[in-house]
């Protein structure tokens, strides 16, 4: 018989802690969550690289505003970021312009996805149930509508008893051994 290692039982168990951790549900859909988001996070960063950024260059007559809106914290005026030292701090005014640009694309390409996944997803969904609409209180007296909370009749002026709630009388049977 094979002797057992120390911890090797607690090894054990937190293996298979572990592994049913893994295989819930909410573990693997947040994984496949964020394969799917790393993925669509190329398609949009090539969408913008690619296709949009040269566009609102040629707009904008080739400006590039990641590369062209700095300042360099030295006092000297660079014209390019190539030119200035690398000890140099730099705020890159253009890097942050163009990352807003870029989230605000990827935000508009979400929302065109979400919608049309809602809009598919529409036809299959099962309508509301819309609860019936209650019944309104009438007057004894003048059969007139009176308001759930009200004691006295507007129209007539005749006190009225508030009706008991299903819940209370319920509750009151129960409690009187019925």
């Amino acid at each position: 018989m094979r002797k057992k290692l120390i911890g090797e039982e607690a090894a054990v168990g937190l293996f298979k802690e572990f592994k049913t951790f893994v295989t819930r549900g909410n573990v693997v859909d947040l994984a496949i969550g964020m394969v799917s988001g790393a993925a669509f996070t190329a398609i949009v960063t090539s969408l913008v690289n690619d296709l949009i950024t040269p566009l609102i260059g040629r707009i904008t007559g080739g400006l590039d505003v990641s590369s062209t809106l700095f300042l360099a914290l030295d006092g000297v005026m660079y014209s390019s970021l190539e030119e200035i030292p690398a000890e140099v701090a730099v705020l890159k005014f253009g890097s942050f312009l163009q990352a807003v640009i870029n989230f605000l694309i990827i935000a508009l390409c979400l929302f065109f996805v979400v919608r049309s996944i809602n809009r598919l997803q529409q036809p299959f969904k099962k309508p509301a149930e819309v609860p019936a609409p209650k019944p309104k209180r009438k007057c004894p007296y003048c059969l007139n509508e009176v308001a759930d909370e009200a004691t006295r009749c507007p129209h007539c002026t005749s006190m009225i008893e508030l009706p008991e709630e299903p819940d209370a009388v319920e509750s009151d049977a129960e409690n009187s051994g019925v």
